[in-house]
């Protein structure tokens, strides 16, 4: 019995005819349609994560957002107005590591559109006036130099002035290293302006998110009046295998999220991203601001 060839692709082409079309179809479908979830590893279409405000539809995982995307999530359609954009970092210590600071601030400046890892403003939230501060993970870990903590106590002093809610949602790694001592003295900074706010009766919610770690956290991120925290947030000062080493002990698990702070008094509320908006304005009445 004589065997019919199996059909072969492009001449030179050793795949079949089947396996070609099938890669053809499968070249055919646009990349980033799809995003696996970290957390349950759900298959996921990209449209409904966003639409689902960055939430994983199947397990709640939290999707870290960008600032212009957080200030969009929580602020009245059209309502924000950014303020202090111009302000840049400079290199006063003309510090290098793998490559030069200039670099690396060209490079984040180049990738996110943003002079720095801040976004802040003025803006509603249901209707009642607010400050609003959002760091920016995607620009250097959202890591706080010299031009994060002149826009956050800058919101503090707007926030006095126009007596207005001050709400800052924290995104970040912690101080600056490319700034050094620049960096670690915004953290006095930041916290002597919200003293300010504090004797002036005004009301300050900080909102941390995945992750808000190291001197944000030693300093503005809690101290707020109202402290709120998104589900599964890492919150810490030093990280988990740091701490680990330093006391050589087993740690409990999940000790620095949002749930167990919450439990250990650290934390007012874990509020779901889809809940953020109505939280903030719930506070805000019962404040009477």
């Amino acid at each position: 019995m004589t065997q019919v060839p199996t059909p072969r692709g492009a001449a030179g082409d050793p795949r079949t005819w089947h396996e070609a079309r099938e890669q053809k179809k499968r070249t055919n479908v646009p990349e980033g349609l799809w995003m696996r979830c970290p957390s349950c590893e759900a298959m996921l279409y990209r449209k409904n994560v966003e639409h689902n405000l960055h939430v994983c539809p199947e397990c709640d995982h939290h999707y870290r957002i960008g600032a212009d995307e957080r200030a969009k999530q929580l602020c009245d359609p059209g309502s924000f107005e950014s303020l202090w954009g111009e302000l840049e970092p400079t290199d006063a210590l003309e510090f290098v590591d793998l490559k030069p600071y200039t670099e690396r601030v060209a490079a984040e400046k180049k990738k996110t559109g943003h002079n720095d890892a801040i976004v802040c403003g003025k803006g509603f939230i249901k209707g009642r006036g607010v400050v609003l501060a959002c760091m920016d993970n995607r620009f250097m870990m959202g890591s706080m130099g010299s031009v994060v903590g002149e826009m956050i106590t800058r919101s503090i002093e707007l926030a006095v002035e126009e007596d207005r809610p001050l709400i800052v949602v924290s995104c970040s790694g912690g101080a600056r290293m490319q700034e050094s001592g620049l960096s670690l003295m915004q953290m006095a900074k930041t916290s002597a302006a919200l003293a300010t706010l504090d004797d002036a009766g005004g009301l300050f919610i900080s909102v941390l998110t995945d992750p808000t770690t190291g001197g944000v956290t030693a300093s503005f991120a809690m101290l707020g009046d109202i402290i709120l925290a998104e589900p599964k947030a890492l919150i810490g000062f030093a990280g988990p295998r740091v701490i680990a080493n330093t006391v050589r002990q087993e740690l409990p698990e999940g000790f620095q999220r949002s749930e167990h702070l919450l439990e250990k008094g650290f934390v007012d509320r874990v509020v779901h991203r889809k809940d953020l908006r109505s939280e903030i304005s719930r506070v805000i009445d019962y404040a009477g601001k």
